[in-house]
């Protein structure tokens, strides 16, 4: 009994390697005469990872006029007060779902920073981060 079953999936394992083998080398099927499609131009298979560039780009071109129309203006300099910065950490508690942690200990560093703490609901310390007043970016700290 075990050598069948042994021998069915040996068998089976080389129908999909060659099932595998044979998709792989498949072409594609070829457009409908009655569309007009442009070929793409011809790129060595070490250029593929700047298509993920271009399309990246043309997504930035395409955003950037709504850009210019969206009603609130990001400023270069934020100014967040240390209020300021414990609001928006719990917004991002909120933002991703979570209703039980806490915001604690937000307090202006010696840095410059406004440090803060994230706690449970019984108010142990799960970790710290400092936020840049400026930049508004937000770096662990322990």
């Amino acid at each position: 009994m075990r050598k069948t079953i042994l021998g069915a999936v040996a068998v089976l394992a080389i129908g999909v390697t060659g099932a595998g083998v044979l998709i792989a080398d498949a072409q594609p099927a070829s457009p409908p005469a009655a569309q007009d499609v442009s070929p793409q131009p011809a790129r060595p298979h070490w250029m593929g990872w700047m298509r993920g560039q271009q399309s990246r780009a043309a997504r930035d071109r395409r955003l950037g006029g709504l850009r210019t129309f969206a009603l609130v203006y990001r400023q270069e300099d934020r100014k967040l007060a240390p209020a300021d910065v414990q609001k928006i950490a719990e917004g991002f508690l909120l933002w991703n779902g979570n209703h039980s942690w806490k915001v604690v200990e937000v307090a202006p560093a010696p840095d410059g920073s406004v440090g803060f703490a994230l706690a449970t609901s019984d108010g142990s310390v799960i970790a710290r981060f400092a936020m840049d007043p400026h930049s508004g970016r937000v770096t662990r700290a322990g």
